[in-house]
C-alpha cells in the first residue's frame, strides 16, 4: 500500500488504512496533504480579520470548510489535467489519476461534489464576496496550463491563492482598497517565494519533461529570489497596515512574521529536497503569525 502514497504525504499511516478507493479519492483531494488548505484558508483570515472581522468565527469556519473543499477541487482539476505529465514524474508518477487506478470520470464526478461543498459555503457570504469569489474560477482553470507556457506559474499561483484575501474583506465591507490592494500583493509575492521553495523538489524531473518553475529560472540565485520575494511581501503588508492604521503597532506586528521568513531563506539548502519541503510546510506557521497581526491592526484601524 505505501507505495501508492505520494512521498510527501503528511499523514500516510491515516491514508494507508482506508480502502483503497476512499484511499485514492483522498490522495486526490489532498487529504492527505493538509498544507495546501492551510495555505489557502489563511489569505481569508488576512482580509477579514484586517477589515475587523475579529468576532466572526462562524465565517472563519465556513472560509475554513471552503478551503478544504475548493483546494481539494483544484487538486483534482490539475491532475486530471497533468495526468500524462505526472507519469513522467517521480514524486506524482503514483498520483490516482496519473497511475491509472482512478479514472478521468470518476474524477470529475469528485471534483463536481466538491464544488458543490463550495456552493454551500459561497451561499453564506454577502454578494459582494460571492461575486468575488467567483471571479478566480477563471484563474483556477487556467492555472494548470501556466507551467506549459511560463517561467513563472508560481506568479499565477500566488493570484490564485491570495484570492481568499479579497474574498474575506469583501465579506465585510468594500471601503478602502489601496489597503486591500496592498494585503493581497503581500500575498501574491509570499505565494510566489514558498512555492518557488516547493518546486525545488521536482527541478531535475521539470527539466527532463519540459515543466516550467520559478526555480528553474531563477537557477542558482534560488535562495536571492525568494529572499526578494518575502522583501517585496513585507513593505507590501507594511503598507497594508499603515494605510489602515498609521502607527509604529502596525509595523511591529510584522516582526514575528519578518523573522520567521528570515529564517525560512537562512536556513534552505536548495539542493535538499526535504529542507525544501519543510521550508514550505512551515509557511502554515507563517500563516498563522500574519493573521495574528491582520487582528491586532484590524481591532484598531479604521
Amino acid at each position: 500500500m505505501s507505495d501508492q502514497i505520494v512521498p510527501d504525504s503528511e499523514h500516510r499511516g491515516l491514508v494507508g488504512r482506508l480502502p483503497q478507493f476512499p484511499r485514492d479519492l483522498a490522495q486526490l483531494a489532498r487529504f492527505d496533504r493538509p498544507i495546501g488548505w492551510w495555505l489557502l484558508f489563511w489569505p481569508c483570515t488576512f482580509g477579514l480579520l484586517l477589515a475587523g472581522g475579529e468576532g466572526e468565527w462562524q465565517l472563519l469556519l465556513w472560509f475554513l470548510l471552503g478551503a478544504i473543499a475548493m483546494r481539494g477541487a483544484g487538486c483534482v482539476y490539475n491532475d486530471i489535467v497533468d495526468a500524462d505529465l505526472d507519469r513522467q514524474v517521480a514524486r506524482t508518477a503514483v498520483r490516482p489519476v496519473a497511475s491509472g487506478r482512478v479514472s478521468k470520470r470518476v474524477a470529475w464526478a469528485w471534483l463536481l461534489a466538491l464544488c458543490c461543498v463550495g456552493l454551500v459555503v459561497l451561499l453564506q457570504l454577502r454578494w459582494e464576496a460571492q461575486l468575488v469569489a467567483l471571479g478566480s474560477l477563471a484563474l483556477v482553470a487556467a492555472y494548470p496550463f501556466m507551467k506549459r507556457i511560463t517561467w513563472w506559474p508560481q506568479a499565477w499561483l500566488g493570484l490564485v491563492f491570495s484570492w481568499g484575501a479579497l474574498v474575506g474583506w469583501f465579506a465585510l465591507r468594500s471601503d478602502h482598497l489601496d489597503v486591500l490592494a496592498a494585503l493581497y500583493a503581500g500575498c501574491a509575492l509570499w505565494v510566489v517565494g514558498y512555492d518557488t521553495i516547493y518546486a525545488l523538489q521536482d527541478r531535475e524531473d521539470d527539466a527532463l519533461v519540459g515543466i516550467r518553475s520559478s526555480a528553474l529560472a531563477l537557477g542558482r540565485r534560488v535562495t536571492g529570489g525568494v529572499a526578494l520575494f518575502y522583501l517585496g511581501a513585507l513593505a507590501c503588508w507594511a503598507l497594508a497596515f499603515w494605510w489602515l492604521r498609521e502607527d509604529l503597532l502596525g509595523l511591529l506586528a510584522l516582526a514575528p512574521i519578518a523573522i520567521h521568513l528570515f529564517w525560512q531563506v537562512a536556513t534552505l539548502d536548495t539542493a535538499d529536497g526535504q529542507s525544501a519541503l519543510d521550508r514550505f510546510r512551515s509557511n502554515r506557521f507563517a500563516g498563522l503569525l500574519l493573521a495574528l497581526a491582520c487582528w491586532v491592526v484590524g481591532n484598531a484601524g479604521g
